[in-house]
């Protein structure tokens, strides 16, 4: 058998890298271990969130089936830290468990040029350090152009709970035993990584009279730029909340020996940012209590998921945590909390590109490159599907800048300051996060999706169609000005906002934070989407923050273009410090731009560098 594009994988990252290799007109084909598992969510039950949501609309923007996906398949629709600035808005769905995979495997079936095969590869072929396709675990060999691996957390993984250790994937099937080890031999640098899960229950064991309701919003929402909501506001299922006890805490604290973390049996590093519950008890002794929120997993079944409540305890002590928790006295475990280890590879030996440097045409996304979540995994996934079709089509790769997206933020942490943690994306990562909004996605990233082949003409006319409209109304507000007559004195007065002394143009006066877009109508008639009335609004409203954005952008774009060759030679730089040399050859940066961004590379070494790749420049 022959293919152009082999995924090894079937999680969140294998599905956008294989129907993205697919529509873009290659042979591919996605090998799984359990056909039933694919786009599985064994953990939260939910897409989206702080950055994570942004990342689901880029991945729509740019062609990718996420967001498209849980549209059709949401419980609940919520767009978080509405009260703060544009910046750190982010849009979260609880998803359905059931629902969601289907409709993925649905997608993944109809896709023309995509076959699916349930199997397990346990080692690559490599001819000339370059891959040229795999063999499976009953050594059937199956050629390729090029190789994407998105194992997850499958890579020699191990499920712990107290001090029992069972070598499995999350749902108790099958892992990758030798891959890792393979990938080892080839060159590559392993690391073990760790992750977890907390218990379900029953939700008719649940006392409702003692928890808090957190319904959906009341306005219907979608992530895909081409959808209509496919959901009644009143039909959203909603979450509840409810805190730890003293009582939860004395359990952790008397019982920390017991876990599997604590009583030294897990050997990977967890996430910070995602920490177990007996973590966050121990770290943040002086917290009193933590939120906890209890969350539907489907319509077809009553499980609910304890957010918040991570742990790798044994089960008799999960037990007693449980049952110390308010409304859950007699709640009944469906299944117990798990921590789950795994291999993972060092992202220092990847390209921007996510090909591997180790091995040419061999691509890694999702958790293998040391990420945690669903959609940090999808938006790899969907960036190494591009760049393996085009890298066998002998095209340039798309790399997205720090400026232009969260998937390049987070795609450039990896390859640049690597991580030796499951990474989880956070707005504070984002330097330029005013320019990275979850409102403007199409804006900075669909003629991207157009231009690879993954946006169809007519959605991309609907973008130019939309940057039309924007720019006709900013030109509309800057022409008309509004002088101080006595009705629209009165008008701004029952707006409680100043009277106007003296003319002024309804653009400036859009600026002040308590006039909304849709008073402009008070002086004008116009007849927008509510899109454009969005990005009009925060286009005026924060006009100084993002001109100011966008220059210390074009400040870094300058140090993005001075390019450094891939053969130099860093020991033959004078002065140059000796960490700096020793991280410069590793990592390689593609410019100077990213070389400033590596750990232990100074100030002064970057001037250093500067200076010589100018005078080399000079002297060619």
């Amino acid at each position: 058998m022959k293919y152009d594009i082999i995924v090894v994988g079937g999680g969140h990252a294998g599905c956008e890298a294989s129907l993205a290799a697919a529509r873009l007109g290659n042979k591919t084909l996605l090998i799984t271990g359990n056909i039933s598992n694919i786009a599985d969510m064994p953990c939260n039950p939910s897409i989206g969130g702080p950055a994570k949501g942004i990342i689901v609309r880029e991945i729509d923007a740019l062609g990718g089936e996420m967001a498209n996906n849980i549209d059709h398949s949401s419980l609940q629709l919520k767009m978080l830290n509405t009260k703060k600035g544009p910046a750190v808005r982010a849009l979260r769905a609880q998803g359905d468990k059931v629902i969601y995979p289907q409709k993925m495997l649905d997608t993944l079936k109809l896709q023309k040029n995509l076959n699916l095969l349930e199997a397990t590869v346990e080692k690559l072929k490599v001819i000339d350090n370059k891959v040229c396709g795999v063999f499976l675990s009953d050594n059937t060999e199956i050629e390729s152009k090029a190789v994407i691996l998105t194992t997850g957390t499958y890579l020699k993984s191990t499920v712990l709970r107290g001090s029992k250790k069972i070598s499995s994937g999350p749902h108790g099937e099958k892992n990758s035993k030798l891959l890792s080890d393979e990938l080892k031999k080839l060159g590559f640098r392993i690391q073990r990584l760790k992750t977890g899960t907390p218990p379900r229950i029953a939700k008719n064991s649940i006392d409702f009279s003692k928890v808090s309701i957190e319904p959906g919003d009341n306005k219907l929402y979608t992530f895909s730029f081409d959808n209509f909501p496919m959901y009644n506001i009143s039909d959203q299922i909603p979450c509840h909340l409810i805190y730890t006890t003293p009582e939860t805490h004395k359990i952790i604290l008397d019982n920390l020996n017991k876990s599997s973390m604590y009583g030294g049996f897990i050997q990977g590093i967890g996430p910070r940012y995602c920490p177990s519950i007996e973590d966050k008890i121990v770290r943040f002794k002086d917290k009193e209590r933590h939120q906890l929120f209890l969350e539907p997993e489907s319509l077809y079944y009553d499980d609910i998921y304890i957010q918040g409540f991570s742990t790798s305890m044994p089960e008799d002590i999960q037990e007693k945590m449980v049952h110390s928790l308010p409304g859950l006295e007699n709640a009944k475990i469906l299944k117990y909390a798990y921590a789950i280890e795994y291999d993972a590879i060092d992202p220092l030996q990847l390209k921007h590109s996510l090909e591997t440097k180790i091995i040419e045409n061999l691509f890694t996304a999702g958790q293998i490159n040391g990420t945690s979540g669903y959609e940090e995994a999808a938006g790899q996934g969907l960036i190494a599907g591009i760049n393996a079709s085009r890298k066998i089509n002998n095209l340039d790769p798309l790399i997205l800048k720090r400026n232009e997206a969260y998937i390049g933020v987070l795609i450039d942490d990896l390859v640049t300051k690597g991580t030796k943690e499951p990474y989880r994306m956070l707005t504070s990562r984002a330097e330029y996060r005013l320019l990275l909004r979850h409102d403007n996605a199409d804006l900075r990233l669909r003629k991207y999706g157009y231009d690879v082949g993954l946006i169809s003409e007519e959605k991309y006319n609907k973008l130019i169609n939309k940057q039309r409209d924007i720019k006709n109304l900013i030109k509309l507000l800057k022409s008309i000005k509004i002088t101080p007559k006595k009705d629209i004195n009165d008008y701004l007065e029952g707006l409680n906002s100043s009277k106007l002394l003296d003319g002024i143009t309804l653009y400036n006066l859009l600026k002040r934070p308590e006039i909304s877009i849709n008073d402009m109508k008070h002086f004008i008639d116009f007849d927008y989407s509510n899109e454009v009335l969005e990005q009009v609004e925060i286009n005026v409203k924060y006009e100084g923050y993002i001109i100011k954005a966008e220059k210390e952008a074009l400040r870094m774009l300058d140090l993005e273009n001075i390019t450094i060759p891939e053969n130099i030679d860093y020991s033959n730089i004078k002065n140059l410090a000796s960490e700096a040399i020793q991280k410069l050859s590793d990592i390689r940066p593609m410019n100077i731009g990213q070389a400033s961004r590596i750990s232990g590379v100074n100030p002064s070494d970057i001037s250093i560098l500067t200076v010589y790749l100018k005078r080399l420049k000079h002297n060619e």
